[in-house]
C-alpha cells in the first residue's frame, strides 16, 4: 500500500464517530482501493481494515465513515492505497490479500461529552498558493505558519478541537489577469498541490478540520464578477469543492448504515456542536441574492435556519461563522461583504436582541487583517455580540493588509426607531500573516493571535455572560 497522494484530513468529528478523507492514485485505466485501520492509541491489536473502490470522476478521492468511537479518546490510524495486480477484484476479496500498510501512524482524538470543559479552536483563512504553469511557486512560504500551529497544537491546553479554515483555503483566480484557471483538471490540482504540502498536512492528518469557501475558491468578488462566459467556471470550482472542502464536512448526512451519503447534498452550510459550544458554519458567497428588491448574502431557506438555531439552540457559546465579515465595515470594497445587506444583518441583529440571546460571536476572514471588536445598542444596555477576525493564512505579494484605517468606525453601524447599533474595536488590527487561537473557558473566550512562527502577537479576553 501507498501512503495517500492528499490527506488523510480528519474531517467533522463528534463523541463517537470521525470522517476520514484520502486521494489515491492510479496509472492509466487501474482498479484502485482504498484502506483504513484504526485502534485506540497503546493497544496493540488493529480493527478489521475497510476498504473502498476510489473512483475518477471522484479524483480518486474518498472519505471513510468510523463510527462506535468512544468519546474523548484517542486513535490510532493507518490509511493508504494500492492497485492490485489481479483487475478482478472487489472491496470484499482485497480485504483477504496479505498487505503492507504504510509506515505513518496518524491520531486522532474524539470529543468530550462533558459540557463545561474548555475548549480550544484554530481558526484563520486566505492562504495564498501561487501556481505558475501548473507548478507551486515557493510553496514552503504559505506552508510556513501550519508548522507554527502544529508546534501549538502538540503542546495546548485545553486541547485543540479544531481547526476552522474560514475562506480562500485555494486561490482558483491568482493568475486572473493573465490566465486564470477554469478547466476542472487544472483546479483539481491545485487543491492536491495546497492540501498536499508538508506542514499543512500533518496538522490535518491530526485535528479535525472545518471549511468554507468564499470568492477565491471560484473567482474574485463572485457572484458580482461574474458573466454568462462564468457557467462552465463555477460548474468547475463547485465540483472540485465538494470534492476537497465538502465531502468530509457535515453538510453530508449519513445514511442508516453509518456511511456518509455521497448522493445528496442540499447545500454547503452547516452546523456542528462541541460540548456546550455550538457552530454554525454559513454560506454567505454562493446562495446571495442581488437583485434590488430582495438582496440576500444569505438565501431565505439559510437564514430561517440560522434565525431558528440562534433562538433555540441550548448552546451556551454560538459561533457564527461568515467568510466575509458581519462588521465593521470597510470603507472600500466592503460591498462585497455584509455591509451590502444591510437588511438581512439588521434582522440577524433584531434576532439577537430581541430574544435576549447572549454569546453569540461572529466568525470571519476575507479582509488579510485580523481584529476583535464588540457590537452594543444604544437603547438596550443588555445587548451585546462580538466578531473574531482571522487572515490571512499567507498574503500574496500583491495584496495588501488591512489597518485600522480601513475600517468605517465612526457611525453606528445601523440606525433604527429602537435605538443605534454601535461598535468598537477590542483589538489592534493585525496587519501580517497570522492565525488565530480561540479559547472558550468558563467565564471568557480567550483570543489569542500568533503570527507565521507562532509569536503571540495579542490576547484578547470576550467575557462571557
Amino acid at each position: 500500500m501507498f501512503k495517500p497522494t492528499v490527506g488523510p484530513i480528519i474531517g467533522h468529528t463528534t463523541t463517537n464517530h470521525a470522517r476520514i478523507f484520502i486521494r489515491g492514485e492510479a496509472k492509466n485505466s487501474e482498479t484502485t482501493f482504498a484502506g483504513l485501520r484504526y485502534r485506540k492509541f497503546g493497544e496493540e491489536q488493529w480493527t478489521k481494515a475497510t476498504f473502498v473502490s476510489l473512483s475518477a470522476l471522484r479524483d480518486l478521492c474518498e472519505v471513510f465513515s468510523i463510527n462506535d468511537l468512544d468519546s474523548d479518546t484517542e486513535y490510532e490510524y493507518q490509511t493508504g492505497w494500492f492497485s492490485p495486480m489481479n483487475p478482478a477484484h472487489n472491496i470484499e476479496s482485497v480485504a483477504e490479500l496479505p498487505l503492507q500498510w504504510p509506515r505513518e501512524v496518524y491520531r486522532l482524538r474524539t470529543r468530550s461529552t462533558e459540557t463545561r470543559q474548555a475548549r480550544a479552536y484554530i481558526v484563520g483563512s486566505c492562504r495564498y498558493l501561487r501556481m505558475t504553469a501548473g507548478i507551486a511557486s515557493l510553496p514552503q512560504l504559505g506552508d510556513r505558519i501550519f508548522a507554527s500551529i502544529n508546534q501549538l497544537i502538540e503542546g495546548a491546553e485545553p486541547p485543540v478541537s479544531a481547526t476552522l479554515m474560514t475562506g480562500d483555503q485555494i486561490y482558483v483566480d491568482d493568475l486572473n489577469l493573465v490566465a486564470p484557471d477554469r478547466e476542472y483538471k487544472d483546479i483539481l490540482h491545485k487543491y492536491r498541490t495546497a492540501f498536499s504540502q508538508p506542514n499543512i498536512q500533518k496538522l490535518m492528518s491530526g485535528t479535525s478540520t472545518y471549511m468554507i469557501l468564499d470568492d477565491h475558491e471560484i473567482e474574485d468578488n463572485w457572484p458580482a464578477n461574474a458573466d454568462k462566459s462564468d457557467h462552465e467556471l463555477y460548474r468547475n470550482a463547485m465540483a472540485a469543492y465538494e470534492q476537497y472542502q465538502v465531502s468530509h464536512s457535515p453538510a453530508h448526512e449519513l445514511k442508516f448504515n453509518g456511511q456518509i451519503n455521497r448522493e445528496k447534498l442540499e447545500h454547503y452550510w452547516y452546523q456542528f456542536s462541541d460540548g456546550d459550544i455550538e457552530w454554525f458554519v454559513t454560506d454567505s458567497r454562493t446562495r446571495r441574492n442581488l437583485s434590488a428588491d430582495d438582496r440576500r448574502i444569505l438565501d431565505q431557506e439559510q437564514e430561517q435556519a440560522l434565525l431558528e438555531w440562534l433562538i433555540n439552540s441550548p448552546a451556551r457559546v454560538k459561533f457564527v461563522v461568515t467568510s466575509v465579515m458581519f462588521y465593521p465595515d470597510r470603507k472600500v470594497l466592503g460591498d462585497d461583504a455584509w455591509k451590502a445587506f444591510p437588511e438581512q444583518r439588521l434582522r440577524l441583529l433584531e434576532t439577537i436582541r430581541t430574544q435576549r440571546i447572549k454569546n453569540v460571536v461572529f466568525v470571519s476572514g476575507d479582509v488579510h487583517g485580523s481584529l476583535t471588536s464588540r457590537l452594543t445598542h444604544s437603547e438596550d444596555p443588555d445587548f451585546e455580540v462580538h466578531t473574531i477576525v482571522s487572515s490571512p493564512l499567507y498574503n500574496s505579494i500583491l495584496l495588501p493588509y488591512a489597518k485600522t484605517s480601513t475600517f468605517i468606525l465612526d457611525q453606528p453601524l445601523a440606525v433604527t426607531a429602537a435605538g443605534n447599533y454601535r461598535h468598537e474595536l477590542t483589538s489592534e488590527v493585525i496587519s501580517e500573516d497570522n492565525f488565530a487561537h480561540v479559547v472558550v473557558e468558563a467565564g471568557q473566550i480567550l483570543v489569542n493571535y500568533h503570527d507565521r512562527d507562532g509569536k503571540q502577537l495579542q490576547s484578547i479576553a470576550i467575557k462571557l455572560h
